[in-house]
């Protein structure tokens, strides 16, 4: 992977995005911040370089959102259609990619969680769900 470009967008296709290279982890963050920003029981982040980052259309539609008592934590979103978007951490060391944002196969697979401690009360194991291959009819 280390010269394919992985791309992605947000979900009205004003922001795109690529980054290339070894991802350094794909992770589930369970943090109560996490949630909060994804309106989800965990984030699925994959964190890369800095400099294995790119906007390639958009960029001025990009906001962030910062909370000053967070050392790593802040989130960036497209102004327009309010989807998550990579965001650079405070320490600016990692770039966060939230992986529902990518359009390609980032051909890593998450290997861990984090902050698992403080993950949703109603959080249940997606292997222990009845799953649909689409929405279920009403019976």
């Amino acid at each position: 992977m280390a010269d394919e470009k992985i791309k992605g967008s947000c979900l009205c296709g004003k922001v795109t995005y690529q980054f290339s290279g070894p991802t350094k982890v794909f992770q589930y963050c369970h943090c109560t911040r996490c949630q909060k920003i994804t309106g989800s029981a965990h984030a699925s982040n994959i964190i890369i370089e800095p400099d294995q980052f790119e906007w390639l259309t958009g960029e001025s539609s990009v906001g962030r959102f910062e909370l000053s008592e967070a050392k790593h934590f802040a989130s960036s979103f497209c102004t327009i259609c309010g989807s998550s978007l990579p965001w650079l951490t405070q320490s600016a060391k990692a770039m966060i990619i939230p992986a529902g944002t990518l359009d390609d196969d980032p051909k890593v697979k998450p290997i861990h969680n984090i902050f698992f401690a403080d993950k949703a009360c109603w959080f249940e194991n997606v292997n222990d769900l009845v799953k649909y291959d689409a929405l279920p009819t009403k019976k």
